[in-house]
């Protein structure tokens, strides 16, 4: 097996802080994207980083106008009653503060993901939101928690109505994370929706 980058001549070495670990931008219409540790001490072995970083430019098939939610699920745990989150959203007109538990906004890491509309126009089936979210201290023995940051563009057309928002979420379990999967509150992702997985190494040398 080789070593991983950080490991020269059997010696550790103050690489990159961030890894790319994994990539994935769909062809076709999708139900989920899934990342999962390889546990086998190379680059997708989510065991040696601190954290992980996801990136995300997605949007989702259901019809109609404005926004849908996206989610993640950690360990594939969909159960609602598992997470507990707060939310801030804006949209340029007013601001909401949202805190919950145990219904389908703990899963929430994404507002403003923009439903492929069929009408007026077709201009909107190009408008993706985007998300970065950090899930922190991925290997502990605690809580596992995520903080988000999103934004999508709400109407039928790219005219400038957003939502946008920051999301802070408990998951309530002390196993290592080892999986994320990456879905739509309704529908599918959409085609050409592209997410990109970092880890994020500690410090290896002094």
């Amino acid at each position: 097996m080789a070593d991983p980058s950080y490991i020269v001549d059997g010696v550790l070495t103050d690489g990159e802080a961030w890894v790319a670990v994994a990539s994935t931008t769909l062809t076709s219409d999708a139900a989920s994207i899934t990342f999962t540790s390889t546990d086998d001490g190379q680059v997708g072995d989510f065991s040696q980083y601190m954290d992980l970083v996801a990136i995300c430019y997605w949007a989702g098939t259901q019809t109609g106008a404005g926004y849908q939610f996206g989610l993640c699920n950690m360990n594939g745990d969909g159960s609602h009653g598992n997470y507990s989150s707060q939310h801030l959203v804006a949209d340029g007109n007013e601001a909401l503060s949202v805190y919950d538990t145990g219904t389908e906004w703990p899963l929430v890491i994404a507002v403003g993901c923009v439903k492929a509309v069929t009408s007026p126009s077709t201009i909107s089936l190009n408008i993706f939101g985007s998300t970065i979210c950090h899930f922190f201290d991925i290997n502990s023995g605690k809580y596992k928690t995520s903080l988000s940051q999103n934004a999508g563009d709400i109407a039928l057309q790219a005219n400038g109505s957003f939502r946008l928002g920051i999301s802070a979420r408990t998951w309530e379990s002390q196993a290592a994370v080892t999986s994320l999967v990456f879905l739509m509150q309704s529908g599918n992702i959409r085609d050409e929706s592209r997410i990109d997985l970092f880890g994020v190494l500690p410090r290896m040398v002094a």
